[in-house]
């Protein structure tokens, strides 16, 4: 099974609130695959300033990105699925900077309402829900994605997913 498992590289992405995290636990438990949330490699200062309101501009993603890009390179030894906003293009492709290996994107799509819904209901993080405009402003969809709407079941997102596979 480790050569069918070091063939699995997923990067779940959208803005916060899509459910990245969620899925992306969900996703991993049914590959038994690894699982990593790009928000554990944040600078304090770049979770500082999310929390106080502010947006991160690319300067502050540019480290961040740096590192993930470091790790998606070890992890893709043993496959691994990542929950990361990866907004813009520019972004994906300091992800998929140096990659050997392909690695699959998979676009976590759904309108403002719901997503706002679900950050009202969460509890314990750091993202300033009023930073959520910036996030759609800022998105550029990927032509090259997996693009699943949010508006299903966790359960059905993760058989949509698996279908498209």
């Amino acid at each position: 099974m480790s050569s069918e498992k070091n063939k699995l590289r997923f990067i779940i992405m959208g803005v916060s609130g899509s459910g990245k995290s969620t899925i992306g636990k969900c996703l991993a438990i049914e590959l038994g695959i690894s699982f990593y949330d790009a928000d554990d490699f944040h600078p304090e200062t770049n979770i500082a300033k999310m929390a106080s309101g502010q947006a991160l501009n690319d300067d502050d993603r540019f480290p961040w990105l740096e590192i993930l890009q470091k790790n998606i390179t070890i992890w893709s030894d043993e496959g691994f699925v990542l929950a990361c906003s990866a907004l813009k293009q520019s972004y994906r492709d300091i992800l998929n900077q140096n990659q050997s290996e392909y690695v699959q994107w998979i676009y976590l799509k759904g309108k403002m309402e719901i997503i706002q819904k679900r950050m009202a209901n969460r509890q314990n993080h750091f993202f300033d829900p009023a930073l959520l405009q910036s996030q759609f402003d800022t998105l550029e969809e990927p032509l090259d994605a997996i693009t699943i709407g949010i508006d299903d079941e966790v359960d059905r997102i993760i058989e949509n997913i698996k279908n498209q596979l």
